[in-house]
């Protein structure tokens, strides 16, 4: 056993929860897969850096690949949490979430506003509008480059050619 890979207690956590059958029938060496799989995320390498005593990197990435496309991590995720939660093992001043998606606190809501604050806002906000308004409706338009006369013809066809 590597350092960092599951102990005994923790395998017997995490095996129940991890599909016992490949494509082509069982999958004699479970543990070490996954170990070799928790291996590469956890230093950051690349997949064919996965050291030999795990086996070939391919067969662990095409298990990876299984297990993710089947929803097996995201399973065992949720199963680890409530295993956590019936034991009284949750502490959810640990959670930490990222996202691209900023999100007011608990706190931001209902906040109460002075009626004339509230009336100041809205105008401001109303200005702003405005104002990109009149840039959007200014940079639409064609521009005629300085010291070029539109061309007389600026609506589209050519008058010249006529029909045809």
């Amino acid at each position: 056993m590597a350092r960092g890979d599951l102990t005994d207690d923790e395998w017997a956590l995490v095996e129940p929860h991890l599909p016992p059958l490949g494509e082509r029938g069982p999958i004699p060496d479970l543990r070490r897969q996954f170990n070799a799989v928790m291996w590469r995320f956890r230093t950051g390498t690349p997949w064919r850096d996965i050291p030999v005593e795990y086996g070939s990197w391919s067969t662990v990435y095409d298990r990876f690949r299984a297990w993710a496309l089947q929803g097996v991590f995201a399973h065992l995720m949720e199963q680890m949490i409530a295993v956590a939660a019936s034991r009284g093992q949750v502490d959810l001043a640990l959670v930490s979430v990222d996202s691209t998606t900023p999100h007011a606190h608990h706190h931001a809501a209902g906040m109460r506003l002075d009626a004339e604050l509230l009336a100041e806002l809205e105008k401001a906000a109303d200005e702003e509008k405005g104002v990109r308004e009149r840039h959007k409706r200014r940079t639409t338009r064609s521009v005629t480059p300085p010291g070029r006369r539109p061309s007389p013809n600026a609506g589209g066809g050519d008058a010249a050619a006529g029909p045809g």
